[in-house]
């Protein structure tokens, strides 16, 4: 049975776990690894997450730098500064709240000044991809600002990722280290009811490491926080579907996504990040009967 949390957002909270919420993926890069592109001019970008929204959203996440294998990233020298990350993200968080005062917007970003200036312009979650590891400013600037907050584990940079040595097991890393991370945010004054947890699926993560993190999900929910899972399109879903010894393409992942999806909503997942929102919400509310 997947515990009941109230994540507080600040002004409000959400209640997690009577059924599984979905955040919607808005990508307002060009080199995002499935939808790099598409979304890239504030209109597209806005006239997506409204589309997200009405397809059943819960809530979206709108992030402005890619962190696909091999991206350069972090404080020091990111492929993509702080003043471009905002340039394509804040046009967009003023557009969706302009149409949808309503919406619960989450930005996607690891960068302290982002965080900031996008809770400013009425982001309510800031969901940090590092964990809090990439910029040594985010844990008191989050610290002090009114929001959610998504502990993401991560293994290295993305640069790094191909050079990564295995590990015996996995989970048990991940979970240590989502612990060590979570417990240096709450010493650093973020509040525990704020805070949701990732175990990262794909980042730092070999393609065949996922498949215990799947399949042992519930293991998580001994950290007692709140849960968030994003798998969507991930290169190890299109490993599980390869055919003839060719993964499938991003494009053709969703059935293999869903039932993904599905997986870790019966296993304790709180909140599911996915591209393909409709489908998603509607296998979701299956799963959740199943679960209840």
């Amino acid at each position: 049975m997947r515990p009941v949390f109230t994540w507080n957002l600040g002004d409000r909270s959400v209640e997690l776990g009577k059924r599984t919420l979905v955040m919607g993926i808005v990508n307002v890069t060009p080199d995002s690894f499935s939808d790099g592109g598409l979304h890239l001019t504030p209109e597209a970008a806005i006239a997506h997450a409204l589309k997200l929204l009405d397809e059943g959203a819960d809530m979206i996440d709108v992030g402005g730098e890619s962190t696909r294998p091999e991206a350069r990233v972090g404080a020091e020298n990111p492929a993509v500064s702080a003043q471009e990350e905002l340039r394509r993200v804040l046009p967009v968080i003023a557009g969706v709240k302009k149409e949808r005062a309503s919406a619960i917007i989450s930005v996607d970003t690891y960068k302290a000044q982002v965080a900031r200036t996008a809770v400013e312009a009425g982001a309510e979650i800031v969901n940090d991809v590092s964990g809090l590891q990439w910029d040594p400013s985010m844990k008191t600037t989050l610290a002090g600002l009114n929001c959610g907050v998504v502990l993401m584990h991560t293994r290295g940079r993305p640069d790094e990722w191909r050079s990564l040595p295995a590990v015996p097991d996995l989970v048990l890393l991940t979970k240590r280290e989502l612990r060590e991370r979570s417990d240096a945010a709450v010493n650093a004054r973020i509040k525990r009811d704020r805070i949701v947890l990732d175990p990262g699926f794909g980042f730092g993560k070999r393609l065949e490491e996922n498949y215990p993190l799947l399949r042992r999900f519930s293991e998580f929910q001994e950290l007692r926080f709140p849960l968030l899972a994003g798998v969507s399109r991930k290169s190890f879903v299109g490993r599980a579907l390869s055919k003839n010894e060719n993964d499938a393409a991003a494009t053709d992942r969703q059935f293999g996504t869903l039932g993904a999806e599905v997986a870790l909503a019966l296993k304790g997942a709180h909140i599911i990040r996915t591209h393909d929102v409709r489908a998603c919400v509607e296998a979701l509310k299956l799963a959740d009967v199943a679960a209840n």
